[in-house]
This record gives structure tokens, sequence and C-alpha cells, in this order.
């Protein structure tokens, strides 16, 4: 749309399809109400001195809010467009080794990550994060659809490509669960908010299995809360076609249904994990040693089968662990329980 057409347009239908409009005009001291009048009408009506405070005449005014809606809508684009592939190119181990792999990564895959503590799991996932170019330790490729990553894409903040859920989440902004959904919404330049706000809050809540409000401060959520939140605004909100995830098992969440929805949205996922039910929910197992991947293990028919009986473990240990939580005494049969 040309600028003579966003000027001409009512400001409450402005303000409603293009939110940021709203910020530019707030950054200048200028409050819009969404009146029935257009845009135009407030520019003429604005104080010279109002104008001159900043430098600017109603030309340059013009010109710097043109300028920031194409910015606005180019970005917009940009977080559409998404990868579908990823290639890591082996570096090196430790000791120097050359890592003989190169591996294509597709838009739905689970990736384990699976080695002992200080194999160098958490080092991986940095080098995927960062777009890693040969500049990191490891000596490490990652390649985007075929192609290395732009130091635009690599440093740009509002367009990343990556999303990383850490073993620790901390909140230290002073926000409900609302206003932090409606902040990351605006910032993404969602169209509908209120509706953004419904699916992450109702997501997260089924994932977290104990409840809280749009009202309980960020601050106030549990360990579980916390990334079932943070797990639900990736999911559904975030633009971050690939996500890291450095050991959920501990998170307090429904992990089964956090990895479900993520493949749902096709996202590419790589997480470092110790449990077995989530390991062989992966379509492949990167096996770290000494700093370098030592193999590459896809998932068998017979560990899938095995997933099965896996499963319906952890859902009987999940009932006893809900039993402790309220306090209630545990009677049953081990043969009966393993069965």
């Amino acid at each position: 749309m040309i600028l003579h057409e966003l000027l001409q347009q009512p400001l409450s239908q402005l303000l409603q399809e293009r939110s940021y409009v709203r910020d530019f005009f707030a950054a200048l001291g200028i409050t819009l109400a969404a009146k029935g009048q257009c845009l135009a009408v407030v520019i003429d009506a604005l104080p010279d001195d109002q104008l001159t405070e900043f430098d600017l005449d109603r030309a340059g005014l013009l010109a710097q809010f043109a300028d920031f809606v194409e910015q606005m809508e180019l970005f917009k684009v940009g977080a559409a467009q998404p990868v579908r592939q990823v290639t890591i190119i082996g570096g090196r181990d430790k000791d120097g080794r050359p890592e003989e792999v190169r591996l294509e990564l597709n838009a739905g895959d689970v990736i384990c990550v699976v080695g002992p503590t200080g194999s160098g799991k958490s080092h991986l996932l940095a080098d995927i994060e960062c777009l890693a170019q040969g500049d990191t330790p490891s000596g490490r490729r990652i390649l985007l659809d075929g192609q290395p990553a732009d130091e635009s894409a690599r440093l740009a903040g509002e367009t990343r490509l990556v999303a990383q859920l850490s073993q620790n989440m901390n909140f230290v902004m002073d926000l409900s669960v609302e206003e932090f959904i409606a902040l990351h919404a605006e910032s993404r330049l969602v169209d509908d908010i209120e509706g953004a706000i419904e699916q992450v809050f109702s997501t997260a809540v089924d994932l977290a299995g104990e409840p809280f409000t749009l009202a309980t401060p960020v601050t106030s959520l549990s360990g579980g809360q916390s990334r079932a939140l943070m797990i639900a605004d990736v999911a559904c909100l975030s633009a971050s076609p690939i996500v890291l995830i450095d050991e959920i098992e501990n998170a307090g969440v429904d992990r089964r249904r956090a990895l479900e929805l993520l493949v749902k949205q096709e996202k590419i996922v790589l997480m470092a994990t110790h449990d077995p039910l989530l390991a062989l929910s992966g379509h492949r197992r990167l096996v770290i040693r000494n700093g370098g991947i030592a193999a590459v293990i896809e998932t068998s028919d017979e560990e899938r089968q095995g997933l099965i009986q896996l499963d319906i473990l952890d859902r009987k240990l999940a009932e006893l662990r809900d039993q402790v939580r309220q306090g209630k005494r545990i009677c049953f049969e081990l043969d009966s329980f393993l069965s």
C-alpha cells in the first residue's frame, strides 16, 4: 500500500492492521486516538514546534514514516521465509580428530544429542545457535538450505533463525503472562493479538499440567510452568525455524506432547537429552564424545516398538508422581505395575 493510501485510511483501521504505526508516532510524543479521522488530518494538525523539537518538518516526518513502514513490511515478509534444511559439516573433537560427518536436517526432524555429562552436547547446540562458519573451537560449519549464513542472519536479533530453550528459565520482567505474550505478539507484527494470546496460553497450561492464569506474573511461574510457556511461545508464535532444547526431561512438562507440537509446526528440533523416552522419539541420535560427533544412530523399528513400552511405563510413573504431590499413600504390586 502506497503512502497516500495509508494517510487516507481511517485511523482505527490503520492501527488495527498496522499496530506499529502507533509506536512510530509515540516515539515523537504524538498520541494517536483511533477516531474517525485519518492520519493525514492528524499530521496536518500537528503544531510546528512539536516537529521542530525533533528537527523535522511535515515533509521530513512523512519521509521517515514511509521508510519506517517499508522496513516493517520487509520484516514481516522476511520472518515468513522458512528454512527447510540445516546442514552440519563436521569439524574436530577436543583432540583435533576430524568429525567425518555431514548431516542434513529437514523441517519436521527431531534430532537427539546424547552423550555423558561434559561430552560437548551443549557446545554442538551453541555452534548451531550462532550458525558457526568454522570460527568456533570445534571448527564446525552450519549451512542453511545449502548455503552459509550471511552476517546479517547471524547477528540480526529481530529475525533470529534459532530459538533456544535452556535448562534454566528465569524471567526478570515485571509482566503478567498476558502482557508477556502480547509483547511478543506485537513484536512479531501479529494481526490477531488476542487470538495469539489465547493460543499460546492454552497450549502452555496444557503442557505444564499445573494451572496458572493470564494474570499470573511471569516471575511467579514455577520452573515447569516457565518452560511450558516458552515452548508454547516458540511453537505458536516464534518465527524461528530451528529450535534447540537443552534437557527438557527435568522441566516438569509433558515432554512428548511438547515435541509433537514442535514437529507439527514444521520446526527443526535438536534436543540434548539423557532420557531414553526422548532419545528414541527422535529420528536420529548424535552421539557426542570428547567434544566431537562420534556416531549418528538412526532410530530402528525395534527401538520404536520398545518406545511403546517405555511410554506406558512413563505414564505409570507420572501417575505415581502425581500421587506423591497430592500427599496420597502409594500402594501397588510391582509385577502389576511393570506389566
